[in-house]
């Protein structure tokens, strides 16, 4: 099974994300003939000088307008070693729920800096997001080289001042590459242009950097999404737990703990839909069978008896609001959605605002607006299945949703 690579693109304005991007796929060979015609055609009609790649990735007409990205565009390619599912997110700060949205999933963030302008306030505000979000591997790409004449003493200067300001953050794996996205130098293959430069090149990194061991396989968790009963001659007693592998894996014979009932069992058969396996892991959708009929359903939790999630209904959590219609204040109301678990939430307490750009905690901020970031206590009134969101993302996040209107109001992680 070739592996699948999920990554987030993140850069300030103009510093050439989706030029970058529409490299990649046509470099790769990942756009269709008519594809290119019609990018091709729209850039003669801009006056443009070359082909605009970029034209491949900025989808909304407002995009192409403006020349910038405003929504999160996903575009997928693969090379014979490797699937890849790329989120262009935005730049701009009013942007910013779009941005933890798209690389909310991301095994790896790609941030663009301009060789010019070097590290500026939302080259760190992407950094501190990715960190946030706990994205494992983050790619600085230098782009625009050719404009400072491919100057190591440039990229040296944005490398030091960038690993300086990562060393405040959470940041795992983090790796440097100098590029030119206008003109594909370091983006596929090593560019003659920089001989000074001798790590690998963009597409190199990407197909190389290992993942696998980022998900967590320790802690087995399986959310309840649906119970499958079809009642059919060639399956009378069938009872299967469907839903996806939050963690760890699971195997027929496991003893494995219901929550929040407590009931234990031994996993009986684990069905998908090309048939049984002998294993399941995260992220697998499976439907698994247990040897007894206990009572299970949409919203319970299968772990393992002597590695149980948190079961609590007083959470805490670094919360990013998205509307632009309410706020955030002590007492609100809300829905929260944490796996396959709904329960009503009352906010008890917002600690402080953190300004994304200096880090800065403001404790005596009385709401959270949009795109703004801050800790909350929240109350639950069903205890909730998690764990800490740095030790596994799946059961560590939730959504708020605003009951009058059913919309998804917040994005959260659990502390």
């Amino acid at each position: 099974m070739t592996e699948l690579l999920r990554l987030a693109t993140a850069g300030s304005v103009d510093d050439g994300k989706s030029t970058l991007i529409g490299r990649l796929l046509y470099d790769s060979k990942a756009i269709f003939e008519d594809q290119l015609a019609a990018v091709e055609a729209t850039s003669a009609r801009m006056g443009a000088e070359y082909t605009n790649l970029a034209l491949l990735t900025d989808g909304l007409r407002a995009e192409r307008e403006q020349g910038i990205t405003i929504d999160v565009a996903y575009r997928y390619f693969a090379t014979p070693r490797r699937k890849f599912i790329i989120a262009d997110t935005p730049g701009h700060i009013q942007y910013t729920r779009n941005m933890v949205t798209g690389a909310s999933t991301a095994d790896l963030a790609l941030i663009l800096v301009d060789a010019r302008k070097g590290i500026v306030e939302q080259s760190r505000r992407h950094a501190f997001l990715a960190s946030l979000l706990q994205i494992p591997h983050l790619v600085l790409c230098v782009n625009k080289m050719d404009l400072v004449d491919w100057s190591q003493a440039r990229f040296d200067e944005i490398v030091d001042e960038f690993r300086n300001f990562a060393a405040k953050l959470d940041v795992g794996d983090l790796t440097f590459v100098p590029v030119s996205a206008l003109h594909g130098d370091n983006i596929v293959t090593r560019s003659e242009r920089s001989p000074w430069y001798d790590g690998a090149s963009l597409l190199h990194h990407l197909e190389q950097v290992h993942i696998l061991s980022d998900r967590n396989l320790i802690d087995a968790r399986f959310p309840v999404q649906y119970v499958l009963r079809p009642y059919s001659a060639e399956h009378p007693d069938y009872r299967g737990y469907a839903g996806t592998v939050a963690g760890g894996g699971f195997k027929p014979g496991d003893e494995v703990l219901v929550l929040p009932s407590g009931f234990t069992s031994t996993v009986r058969s684990i069905d998908t839909a090309d048939g049984p396996v002998d294993e399941a892991f995260a992220p697998m959708s499976v439907s698994i069978t247990l040897n007894d009929d206990i009572d299970v359903s949409r919203g319970d939790m299968i772990c393992r008896p002597h590695n149980q999630p948190r079961m609590t209904q007083d959470v805490e959590a670094m919360v990013c609001w998205m509307s632009d219609v309410t706020s955030l204040a002590p007492r609100s109301k809300l829905t929260i959605q944490h796996t396959t678990r709904t329960a009503r939430a009352l906010v008890r307490d917002l600690q402080y605002r953190l300004d994304v750009n200096t880090l800065h905690r403001d404790e005596e901020t009385s709401s959270l607006g949009l795109n703004e970031i801050g800790r909350v206590t929240l109350r639950t009134t069903l205890p909730l299945f998690c764990d800490e969101y740095r030790r596994n993302r799946a059961t560590g996040s939730f959504i708020l949703i605003d009951e009058s209107n059913n919309s998804t109001v917040a994005a959260g992680m659990i502390l």
